[in-house]
């Protein structure tokens, strides 16, 4: 079964590299290898570190102009992945499963409304408000994940007046910082099958890197509409689970 890792690692980092959705992907293929709940949780959240790696290395056109605005951002990110997987590691992700349903379809559908957004580094009060969403978010993406790349994207565009592929290249940055932290905190602490981790982050990067190149060819009403029906699929899919 592990090398179909590799395989399912591409099309998980693609996806997630364009729709923050890598772990409908990478997360159900570790279960069915056979780990166990908490252990596949925790390997694909050290995976897609990967992932975000390879989205990063190919999102550098859209990134140029953001590093100011991302350091603090990152700042907020790495403190809510830590509190998130401190979270997961005291008590089990399934103390969330019945939120997460509504949180990942409010996302979906918030992908679709208009762009009003005031640029939050000329409006301090935005700024933070951004800030504090990001820290939010971390703490989903560290504890449960799933699907939190559609909330960090979700919350860019609603809050700034960055195009679809700059909020997209922030997401994976901010994405990628939370899952740094959390992945060293599950590396020390969790049960990480490493044997998973190799192959499919190996995986993982060849699909984030070509995420990129997908979203700037791709007209991105279409992606976002692709995006919410995903999202809603989703979350529809985890409330059946959730509330049978």
């Amino acid at each position: 079964m592990y090398v179909v890792l590799p395989l399912a690692g591409i099309g998980a980092g693609l996806v997630g590299s364009v729709a923050g959705l890598a772990s409908l992907i990478s997360y159900p293929m570790l279960l069915a290898i056979g780990l166990p709940p908490v252990t596949a949780n925790v390997t694909n959240s050290v995976s897609l570190v990967f992932a975000s790696a390879g989205s990063v290395v190919g999102s550098r056109p859209e990134l140029d102009g953001q590093a100011a605005r991302l350091r603090w951002l990152a700042l907020a990110a790495v403190a809510g992945g830590a509190a998130g997987s401190a979270l997961l590691l005291l008590a089990p992700a399934e103390t969330f499963e019945f939120v997460v349903p509504w949180l990942i379809a409010a996302a979906s559908l918030a992908i679709l409304l208009p762009r009003q957004a005031p640029d939050a580094e000329r409006h301090p009060r935005q700024g933070w408000l951004l800030a504090g969403g990001v820290a939010v978010v971390g703490v989903y993406g560290g504890y449960f994940g799933a699907a939190a790349g559609i909330v960090l994207l979700a919350l860019f565009l609603a809050m700034t007046p960055d195009s679809f592929a700059r909020g997209s290249a922030a997401k994976n940055v901010l994405l990628g910082a939370a899952n740094l932290v959390a992945a060293c905190a599950f590396a020390l602490f969790g049960p990480v099958h490493w044997l998973a981790v190799l192959p499919l982050g190996a995986g993982l990067f060849i699909g984030g890197r070509l995420g990129p190149a997908v979203i700037r060819r791709s007209p991105p009403a279409a992606l976002r509409g692709v995006i919410a029906v995903l999202g809603l699929g989703l979350a529809a899919h985890l409330g059946w689970q959730a509330y049978r």
